[in-house]
């Protein structure tokens, strides 16, 4: 398995927890509380470890139940024809993520005038609320997501910029760190307080590889985290592209 989409699944197997499923070569990650939003409802690393089949696939597809849902097809995923399986069961391809990779190099002095503050239980919620809004999520998902601040390899953190929250999120095992879960106010995006305090943390903790993902660069897509990646040492490695279905 690539090292990057090895350190990402990971991640978020650590945050999904019994939610991520091991089935058909690959993880199927649901969260029944958004049954709408494929951002959440994943099936990744099929053709990894293993070739994929057919079987398997519709193994992981009826894990996922009904709701909308992001399959990646990663570069490296087989056989070949895992792509073409999708397309017969109805799916259309969808948004990929770039996956990109720096080392723990000091990050740009941020001058942001923000405070942060780490997550404990008395800011799990609001943490849970700002992530929840920043995706797009249903008031139901609040608790799922604030149960990240209690997650033993993750680490998460507010920005208060005039009293309006922002959040992300920090996971690390063995060396490799993973920036995950950004949320922020459109009016306070750009300022870039959290990506350089989770880069910070990473030499911190000793570690070789920093990874995070974010929408690949599209004329009808936001592109502000893409860019701060960017300004911030990342580089960009490659797309895994996601194939999509929409809520049965």
């Amino acid at each position: 398995m690539p090292e990057l989409e090895r350190i990402s699944i990971e991640a978020y197997r650590g945050f999904y927890g019994p939610l991520a499923l091991a089935v058909g070569g690959g993880y199927a990650m649901r969260v029944p509380e958004a049954p709408a939003s494929p951002l959440v409802n994943r099936v990744v690393g099929l053709g990894l470890s293993e070739p994929a089949t057919e079987d398997g696939l519709d193994a992981a597809l009826a894990a996922m139940g009904g709701t909308a849902v992001y399959v990646a097809v990663s570069p490296s995923a087989r056989p070949p024809e895992l792509a073409v399986w999708l397309s017969a069961r109805g799916f259309e391809p969808g948004w990929g993520w770039m996956l990109f990779e720096r080392g723990p190099e000091h990050p740009p002095v941020v001058e942001s005038g923000v405070e942060l503050a780490e997550v404990g239980p008395e800011r799990a919620e609001a943490f849970g609320r700002i992530v929840a809004a920043g995706y797009g999520l249903p008031e139901a998902t609040v608790p799922f997501v604030a149960a990240l601040a209690g997650n033993g390899d993750w680490t998460c953190w507010l920005a208060l910029d005039g009293g309006e929250p922002a959040a992300a999120a920090l996971w690390a095992r063995g060396g490799a760190v993973y920036l995950g879960f950004a949320a922020t106010l459109p009016e306070h995006r750009g300022k870039g307080a959290l990506i350089a305090a989770r880069i910070r943390r990473a030499g911190e903790l000793g570690c070789e590889t920093i990874v995070s993902e974010t929408g690949e660069r599209r004329d009808d897509r936001p592109s502000n985290s893409y860019r701060n990646l960017l300004r911030f040492g990342f580089e960009e490695r490659y797309v895994v592209p996601n194939w999509l279905r929409a809520a049965t």
